[in-house]
């Protein structure tokens, strides 16, 4: 029987895309101080949305479930639960729209890789005085909505660092007191194990994080980079950016 590989030591020694269905982690590999405290949701970005669903669920064995898209940015999305208040977005452009407002590179994108990541802060109100306190620019709270395929409308409120090193560093979400988080209606039985921040300088990178008031442990690295591990019932799925 094979040594299980430890979490750390199977991403360092990979990267991209990649699917591991026979690798074991080692005990106490599951602990919660290997995902940020208050990440909302993971982004996969991909040209072809299917693309990005067959990834999951080929790796994972659950399939992703449409989402629905996003009026007047261009997108469209799919949705997989990794637990309490997380979950796996898949994001691809919308035919039916016209020019994408956010995250226009997935227009070029082939293959579905890690393009950001969302935090839910406390009170998003204070996360907007904290940044204008220390001096970071930022765009919002703004409105943001998605309609489900059933014509449910979800909303909620964003704020977009202006300077997010290509989505290395997370935006911020609060959601709609009478909007279900997306954890709580799409597809089940996967879980995020791991997610980290990579930098060529984690120092400097880390001091950034806590001028945001987001606590999230920096890996050294070649380049920046986020990198995640979601196990599901029938395999396992590691992507990066």
């Amino acid at each position: 029987m094979s040594r299980p590989l430890s979490r750390r030591i199977f991403l360092v020694l990979t990267g991209g895309v990649l699917a591991a269905p026979s690798v074991a982690w080692a005990d106490g590999a599951e602990d919660d101080d290997e995902v940020p405290a208050l990440l909302d949701h993971i982004i996969i970005g991909c040209n072809d949305l299917d693309r990005g669903i067959d990834l999951v669920k080929e790796n994972t064995g659950v399939r992703p479930t449409l989402g629905g898209v996003h009026p007047g940015r261009g997108t469209r999305n799919a949705l997989l639960s990794l637990g309490e208040r997380r979950y796996l977005e898949i994001i691809a452009p919308d035919s039916s729209q016209g020019q994408i407002v956010h995250f226009p590179q997935i227009l070029g994108m082939t293959e579905p890789r890690l393009i950001g990541w969302a935090v839910h802060p406390p009170d998003i109100a204070a996360t907007a005085k904290l940044l204008r306190e220390n001096q970071i620019a930022f765009k919002g709270p703004d409105d943001g909505s998605r309609q489900l395929p059933d014509g449910h409308v979800l909303n909620w409120k964003t704020i977009n660092l202006a300077d997010d090193r290509h989505g290395i560093l997370p935006f911020f979400i609060e959601w709609s007191a009478d909007s279900v988080h997306p954890s709580k209606d799409a597809p089940k039985k996967c879980q995020l194990d791991y997610f980290t921040v990579m930098g060529v300088d984690p120092a400097e990178l880390s001091q950034v994080f806590q001028r945001i008031g987001v606590e999230a442990i920096v890996e050294r690295s070649d380049r920046d980079r986020l990198r995640a591990h979601i196990t599901g019932p029938k395999g396992e799925l590691g992507i990066s950016t």
